[in-house]
């Protein structure tokens, strides 16, 4: 019998309720995957919140790999046994196994373990347009990098090092500094202490920089702003502590004609060609080992609640995922 994940009202993590699912029967263009494990995502605690819209009731989590078990009609691209991963909507990956479309499914090399391609499939994905797809870096540029310590950030680090950037990682403490650095960080900032904008002019002789990663939002906005060069380009792809506020057009101007972008990684693997390209570039540096996936929170699917206070918390360093029972 499927378990999974379900929540009725929008609310804090308690709403979760761990509840027997109904699969049914694959229909036209969908499979049944049975999940060897889940990601979890700052993203999914906006669904949980209402920040990102869902009708309700509804299942949880859009990241998940495992194993096909059942093909429903009309599907060619993919077979019973076929080991997948995915990211995207509906929700619904929060479960012991799920009937889903093809559309987001991405078929796993067998070289990757289950549990790192659902710690990396939304991260490295993201990881990738950021870096491959938003703005045209070359090597020698350096770029400041919030939440240098998470899941995407960490990936970004290694990434970034392997084009030549350098990465200004921007965390909350010593520990997640040296987490950073030893993921290719060239300087970190532990922003509790230390005033980030004056330290980034300081590291790049007084002209900021050309790009700023801001995952967090409200609370990092104003300093991504004064963190960068003049012509330079903020990168707002999450919103941790809050949305960022309206944006002054003027204040764009007087800080240096300044651009600000709100990209979504749905935009980004919505074209199969494109999403292909770029997990297969994720799929490559991922298992030559020249970037690392480490796993370092696990959690029984059982234990969502826990969970989530973990990830807002700000206690999780790098990735996070459900373990299920390993269907390799």
């Amino acid at each position: 019998m499927a378990k999974g994940i379900r929540f009725y009202e929008t609310g804090g993590p308690e709403v979760l309720r761990w509840e027997t699912l109904k699969v049914g029967d694959p229909g036209p263009g969908q499979v049944q995957v049975r999940h060897a494990a889940v990601g979890l995502n700052f993203a999914d605690t906006y669904f949980r919140t209402g920040l990102y819209p869902s009708p309700l009731p509804a299942g949880m989590g859009v990241e998940g790999a495992g194993v096909i078990v059942a093909v429903g009609p009309g599907v060619t691209a993919f077979a019973e046994g076929d080991r997948v991963t995915y990211t995207g909507s509906p929700l619904g990956a929060y479960a012991t196994e799920r009937v889903m479309s093809t559309a987001p499914l991405i078929k796993l090399p067998n070289h990757i373990p289950f549990e790192t391609a659902a710690a990396m499939t939304m991260r490295g994905l993201t990881s990738a347009y950021l870096l491959r797809r938003i703005a045209p870096l070359q090597a020698g540029d350096t770029v400041l990098l919030h939440a240098a310590a998470g899941g995407v950030g960490l990936i970004v680090s290694q990434w970034a090092s392997l084009l030549g950037i350098n990465v200004i990682g921007s965390v909350s403490s010593d520990e997640k500094a040296e987490v950073a650095r030893a993921h290719g960080c060239a300087h970190t900032i532990v922003y509790t202490r230390e005033d980030l904008p004056t330290r980034v002019r300081e590291l790049t002789d007084g002209d900021g920089v050309p790009v700023v990663y801001d995952s967090i939002g409200q609370s990092t906005y104003q300093t991504s702003l004064d963190s960068l060069a003049r012509r330079g380009l903020l990168v707002c792809f999450g919103t941790a502590s809050g949305p960022i506020p309206p944006i002054d057009a003027m204040q764009l101007a007087v800080k240096g004609s300044l651009f600000v972008t709100r990209p979504a990684l749905a935009d980004y693997i919505a074209d199969p060609a494109e999403r292909a390209a770029l997990a297969g570039e994720l799929f490559d540096h991922v298992g030559s080992g020249r970037i690392r996936i480490e796993v370092n929170q696990r959690y029984a699917l059982e234990d969502a609640v826990q969970a989530h206070h973990d990830l807002e918390s700000g206690r999780s360093i790098g990735s996070s995922v459900f373990s299920l029972e390993s269907t390799s």
